[in-house]
C-alpha cells in the first residue's frame, strides 16, 4: 500500500486488471473484510435471490451460490470483468439460475425489489457519492430483505493507502473515495435502511506473505468497513 501517481478510473482500471483479477479474496485486506462479509451472510439461501452488485470476478456470487442461493445476477460497469466472471463461474460449473449484466452502480439493471439479498463488496468506494449508491442497492432489494455492503475503510486513505495493481511492468491505483461512518449512517437513516450490524475487521498476520513490504500501521487498524443493512418492510 503505497502512493503512486498513475490513478486510473474505475472503468480503467478494472479494463486492465480483469485478465488477472482472481475470483477470490487474494491480498489480506480482501481476505479480512471477506472474512467479515461472510460471517454476515445468511449460511443457508435456499430460494432467495442475490444480487452482487459491482460483482467484479463473481466472488460473492460463488459464495452465494455455495450456500444454495436459487438465483443471482451480478452487475458490474466493466464487460471486461464480466467475461472473467462468467468464466469463473462456468468453471466451478455454476450455469443455473445466473445472470450478468453489465451497468453501473447508479442504475442498475434490475427490477424493483427483485433481491431477498443485496451484496456490494468494496464497490462504492470508486463512487463519489454514498447516497445514490445505497439508494440503488435499497431500492432492488425487496421489502424486509438485506443488503451486504463493505468498504475500505476511511482509515486506509487518510493513511494514504490506494488500491493498486501491476500491469505489464507499470504499477497503476484506482481512483477511491473516502466515505466516513457518518456518512452511512446519514445516508441510511434518509432511505430507510437500517444498520444491523457493522463490522471494522482487521488483519490477520497470518494472511500476509512472508518478506511482504507494507505498511505496518495496517496491523494496528480497522481495514474495512462492513454493513449488514435490512431495508424497512
Amino acid at each position: 500500500m503505497t502512493t503512486h501517481t498513475s490513478v486510473l478510473s474505475p472503468a480503467e482500471g478494472y479494463a486492465l486488471w480483469a485478465a488477472n483479477y482472481p475470483a477470490h479474496a487474494h491480498n489480506p485486506v480482501m481476505q479480512a473484510e471477506e472474512r467479515a462479509m461472510l460471517a454476515l451472510m445468511p449460511a443457508d439461501l435456499h430460494g432467495s435471490n442475490v444480487l452482487d452488485a459491482g460483482c467484479g470476478s463473481g466472488r460473492y456470487m460463488l459464495h452465494a451460490l455455495r450456500r444454495g442461493a436459487s438465483r443471482t445476477i451480478g452487475v458490474d460497469l466493466s464487460d471486461a470483468m464480466l467475461r472473467r466472471a462468467h468464466a469463473e463461474l462456468t468453471a466451478c460449473r455454476f450455469d443455473a439460475g445466473i445472470g450478468l449484466a453489465q451497468g453501473g452502480m447508479h442504475a442498475l439493471p434490475v427490477l424493483d425489489a427483485w433481491a431477498d439479498l443485496t451484496i456490494s463488496g468494496l464497490v462504492v468506494g470508486h463512487l463519489e457519492q454514498l447516497h445514490d449508491a445505497l439508494r440503488e442497492l435499497h431500492r432492488v432489494t425487496r421489502p424486509g430483505g438485506a443488503v451486504l455492503c463493505s468498504d475500505v475503510h476511511p482509515i486506509g486513505p487518510a493513511l494514504g493507502w490506494q488500491r493498486d495493481f501491476r500491469h505489464d511492468g507499470q504499477r497503476y491505483a484506482v481512483r477511491h473515495t473516502q466515505h466516513l461512518y457518518s456518512h452511512w449512517h446519514a445516508a441510511c437513516k434518509a432511505l430507510g435502511l437500517t444498520i444491523e450490524d457493522v463490522r471494522e475487521p482487521m488483519l490477520d498476520p497470518a494472511d500476509i506473505p512472508a518478506g511482504a513490504r507494507f505498511d505496518r500501521t495496517a496491523l494496528e487498524v480497522p481495514v474495512a468497513l462492513v454493513f449488514r443493512l435490512r431495508r424497512a418492510l
